[in-house]
């Protein structure tokens, strides 16, 4: 034990006052130790129900033997597999510690003191996180009532500071999509210097014919990059791999900022294999389409509204006794994500689960509700 106390004076940033760690969903041990449970159900943090892909488990164990070694600095194979897969040039794609790191990359990349970027509301808080580390303003556009995008009022939200528009879509926590004609019209319309950043996380999911993850677009030349991961459809959130695609030169520039060993050597190969995991790809999303219409009736029945999602999770409307049905899931041991921290204090965020996983979730709700609390009937909003 120290004899003297020593006053620490060293402050961070300024920068910092303003910004708040990401907050993530509770850990099953966590909810198992407060509670005292055995048997807990993850529905918050939209991952794959169905465990990672096998062709990726087979992939790392056989680089276990390597691991006294450095990773690809580069990750070309993966890079390449990628390439291949999306039929671009290898030197169009960055490799990333997930799609959070691509983020901060590009925040790091194109952002100098009061820039700004402007983003959907609600959506994912690292586009703003990433933005405040350089001292940049977010500009947050509301979506629609339907939490549909407003292109117009996006368009009407650039100024001669904007640098970066971050379009998730499908968008979390909405599960609602910016469709091809209107991304279109937003990348006819602004100005070139503007970069825009597709987030392309959920789009395995998307079944909507007008739906695109913008690669067409970046193709043809526009200013765009697209995001994607391997935490979702590949199942593999665990081992931090992601990727984005973009025009030579924005790559180049990213890459000057990159960290040398960034993405680790069992994720690299891990990645590379699930990509070629067709299999693994095709039953996750056919469990997820296939729940998802379940769920959508299910909550019907029980007077729950919900919006109709192109992802693998639902937005949920529970009126106002969200936060204590929320808690009375968690006492039961079924994790959601209550959506106070998006400004939807009458909603929570399901994943959708496996089969058994949602009928727990769809039990603990009419339970609850016998109880007295009971959505109000607000019905369904469509994208």
């Amino acid at each position: 034990m120290m004899d003297k106390q020593i006053e620490i004076e060293v402050r961070a940033r300024k920068a910092l006052d303003h910004m708040k760690p990401y907050s993530p969903g509770k850990p099953v041990w966590e909810v198992q130790q407060e509670q005292g449970l055995e048997r807990v159900i993850k529905l918050a943090s939209n991952e794959n129900p169905l465990g990672p892909s096998p062709k990726a488990l087979e992939a790392m164990k056989q680089a276990l033997s390597e691991l006294h070694r450095y990773p690809d600095a580069q990750s070309l194979r993966l890079k390449q597999a990628i390439a291949i897969q999306y039929q671009i040039l290898p030197e169009q794609v960055i490799v990333t510690n997930g799609g959070d790191e691509l983020i901060t990359l590009v925040s790091e990349t194109f952002l100098d003191d009061q820039d700004e970027i402007i983003v959907p509301s609600p959506t994912f808080s690292e586009y703003a996180f990433g933005a405040q580390l350089l001292n940049a303003r977010t500009i947050e556009v509301p979506l629609k009532a339907n939490y549909e995008y407003d292109s117009e009022a996006i368009l009407a939200a650039v100024s001669d500071r904007t640098k970066l528009v971050y379009l998730c879509s499908p968008n979390n926590p909405t599960g609602t999509f910016l469709k091809k004609q209107d991304l279109k019209h937003i990348l006819d319309s602004l100005p070139k210097r503007v970069l825009v950043v597709v987030d392309a996380a959920y789009s395995h999911f998307a079944s909507d014919e007008s739906y695109t993850d913008g690669l067409s677009f970046l193709k043809e030349g526009y200013p765009l990059l697209v995001l994607h991961t391997f935490s979702k459809i590949y199942g593999l959130a665990g081992i931090r791999a992601g990727f984005g695609i973009a025009p030579e030169a924005i790559i180049q520039s990213i890459l000057k900022v990159k960290e040398p060993f960034n993405v680790n050597a069992l994720a690299q190969a891990a990645a590379t294999a699930a990509l070629g995991d067709v299999d693994h790809v095709h039953k996750s999303q056919q469990l997820v389409w296939t729940e998802k219409q379940k769920l959508y009736h299910a909550l019907g029945k029980l007077g729950y509204g919900y919006t109709e999602s192109m992802s693998n999770f639902i937005l949920v409307e529970l009126g106002e006794h969200a936060e204590k049905i929320y808690e009375q899931l968690m006492a039961r041991g079924i994790i959601v994500r209550y959506g106070k921290q998006w400004a939807l204090p009458l909603h929570i965020r399901v994943s959708i689960g496996t089969s058994e996983e949602n009928e727990s979730l769809l039990t603990a709700l009419s339970e609850i509700g016998e109880q007295g609390y009971v959505g109000q009937k607000s019905g369904v909003r469509s994208s």
